[in-house]
């Protein structure tokens, strides 16, 4: 059976815990024990927010997004290691691996710095074959920087990231045209990008607490209740359907990050420990593609999922972490500010990118 006969075959390679283990590859004696990489705000010893944790923190309970103060209260009487992001050094392995990765393949989109599409559809000939690749490029990572990652294989993005996310660390799943519904159909509703804890609440109203049972919703009833974008994409999504291509993202675009917050809330200081975490992530990436960028700016989606949208022109395209912070801070304050409305999602983005020139300096930086 050819590939065009199967149609897409497209991959989602997700490195683990990406950031604790490379902090374990680097220092040997940090494996076995619990490991948690930190954006530290700077106001005191223990101010910030948990970037990632190892599977070992995990299991107490330390999860991306929580306070370190916390983290710490959990981990209490363990030998955990709190160490901070290191972001030059997590570009350097991401680069390495993304390397791997892209010459495995024919379409590539990276979309963080742990994690990539690929199309392998001229690839391989079927699915068997491109579960071969998928474990050849695990091997392949892990004899170049004995790093895991877990990748899940499906017609289309949608499958291969809920793929990816099912059988971590160091996972395979692979799911073919005729298995995707039978795949999909039990799963829990927040195994869908998109749904978070709020809009499973609101699923669950409708009687809806799995993907198949989401499936089976008539769509009209699903635009009515969550819009026309949202409602139309929960009904393909959870019917298996995707057309969206892989493909290398221009420089035209924006880079962003978004999180659900541990918490509805409107008080700036827990927002803007989230978004400060989003702001370490989006400039890493405009870092990894030598890119300055001359606009920032907020994404805001309350509980009712209204999104608002703000944006703040710098004097000059830069890449300096603390501008980026400042104005994220300036933004979010004018916008909480004015409005009660408590938030369920917050996100950062950037962009106006133009290519950095050898010995550009940043204006930003000095103002």
């Amino acid at each position: 059976m050819g590939a065009t006969e199967v149609g897409r075959i497209v991959m989602l390679a997700d490195l683990d815990y990406f950031y604790a283990q490379v902090e374990e590859r680097r220092d040997r004696s940090l494996i076995g024990r619990p490991v948690v990489v930190c954006v530290y705000s700077g106001r005191t010893e223990e101010s910030g927010v948990v970037a990632t944790a190892n599977y070992s923190a995990r299991g107490y309970g330390v999860r991306s997004g929580i306070p370190i103060a916390l983290a710490k209260k959990r981990l209490l009487g363990t030998e955990a290691r709190f160490l901070p992001m290191d972001h030059e050094f997590y570009k350097q392995v991401s680069e390495r691996v993304m390397a791997i990765l892209k010459r495995n393949v024919d379409g590539f989109e990276q979309v963080g710095i742990d994690e990539a599409y690929l199309d392998v559809s001229n690839r391989v000939a079927n699915f068997h074959e491109a579960e071969k690749l998928a474990r050849k490029i695990k091997d392949e990572v892990w004899g170049s920087e004995s790093l895991t990652l877990s990748i899940g294989v499906g017609p289309n993005k949608v499958i291969a990231k809920i793929a990816a996310d099912i059988n971590k660390p160091n996972g395979l799943t692979v799911v073919d045209d005729e298995d995707s519904k039978a795949f999909l159909s039990p799963l829990p509703v927040e195994s869908l990008v998109g749904v978070g804890r709020k809009t499973a609440e609101r699923m669950g109203q409708l009687g809806i607490r799995t993907v198949g049972e989401l499936a089976a919703f008539d769509e009209t009833a699903l635009i009515n209740e969550f819009g026309r974008a949202l409602g139309a994409y929960f009904h393909r999504a959870a019917n298996g359907e995707d057309e969206e291509a892989v493909q290398e993202r221009g420089e035209n675009e924006s880079i962003s990050r978004m999180v659900t917050l541990k918490e509805d809330t409107n008080d700036p200081k827990k927002v803007l420990e989230a978004a400060y975490t989003l702001c370490e992530d989006v400039v890493s990436k405009a870092r990894e593609r030598g890119l300055l960028f001359r606009r920032v700016g907020i994404i805001a989606v309350t509980t009712d999922l209204t999104i608002r949208m703000r944006e703040k022109s710098l004097t000059a395209p830069t890449d300096d972490m603390q501008t980026v912070k400042r104005a994220v801070k300036e933004i979010l304050e004018k916008h909480l500010g004015g409005n009660r409305q408590e938030l369920r999602r917050v996100g950062v983005h950037i962009s106006g990118f133009v290519r950095r020139m050898k010995g550009q300096s940043q204006l930003t930086t000095f103002i």
